[in-house]
């Protein structure tokens, strides 16, 4: 495998439809995600002193951040309603390498940022509801 530019790592949004069309969210300048999962501990008298744990159990979830330049785009519009109303919506994460993850996110913090002298720039941290899953052509 080779590597991969980062830019390439994009941060889309539904536009609510059924299926949904995906809109890239403009001005982000870093794009970052994290699946965790909780361990089930099944540690017994038997496990020989070793800890055991359940396969396929516990919860998982992903966490998406990026940070990047305000430009006023409909997906920066669409993830602020969605943070002011608490709406969970349709996000696509996509790599250079033509994967794709799909799932449903809702925004947990959305901070705008500006120096006098700067850009206005955001930040913003997403959290899954339900599962995250990769799409296939």
């Amino acid at each position: 495998m080779t590597a991969q530019k980062g830019s390439a790592f994009l941060l889309k949004i539904g536009n609510s439809e059924n299926p949904p069309n995906f809109e890239t969210v403009a001005g982000l300048r870093t794009t970052q995600m994290s699946i965790s999962g909780d361990a089930v501990v099944i540690t017994n008298k038997a496990s020989g002193g070793w800890r055991e744990l359940l396969s396929g159990a516990g919860v998982r979830q992903v966490s998406v951040s990026a940070a990047g330049i305000f430009l006023g785009s409909d997906g920066e519009a669409a993830i602020r309603e969605n943070a002011l109303t608490g709406r969970i919506d349709d996000y696509e994460l996509s790599f250079e390498g033509g994967e794709r993850m799909r799932g449903r996110f809702l925004v947990q913090r959305l901070d705008y940022a500006g120096d006098f002298n700067g850009e206005r720039n955001y930040t913003v941290a997403l959290e899954s509801s339900g599962p995250v899953y990769p799409v296939t052509a």
